[in-house]
């Protein structure tokens, strides 16, 4: 879906923080976090990092990289970043 909201954004030259989704690994998460299309190029550049809100890691298969204010970048660890980087859609 972020990859989606990523490209509409190019398309339409949005400028600013958008609404993206919450990349943990609850799958009925939701939930918004606000950031720009800049931030979000430079997480997503590793396909094995990912943004999402504060409280949301899993220290079994992630470790926290950075903070902000506004999210938390982590970086899967062991078989989850195996798979998520035969996941990653821009592969």
């Amino acid at each position: 879906m972020n990859e989606r909201i990523a490209e509409l954004n190019q398309t339409f030259q949005v400028e600013g923080r958008s609404e993206f989704l919450c990349e943990c690994a609850q799958e009925e998460c939701r939930e918004p976090v606000s950031i720009s299309l800049e931030e979000y190029e430079e997480v997503r550049r590793s396909p094995i990092r990912f943004f999402l809100l504060p409280g949301h890691e899993d220290k079994s298969v992630e470790r926290v990289v950075s903070r902000t204010d506004r999210y938390v970048i982590v970086e899967k660890v062991g078989e989850a970043a195996d798979e998520a980087d035969d996941l990653d859609p821009r592969s």
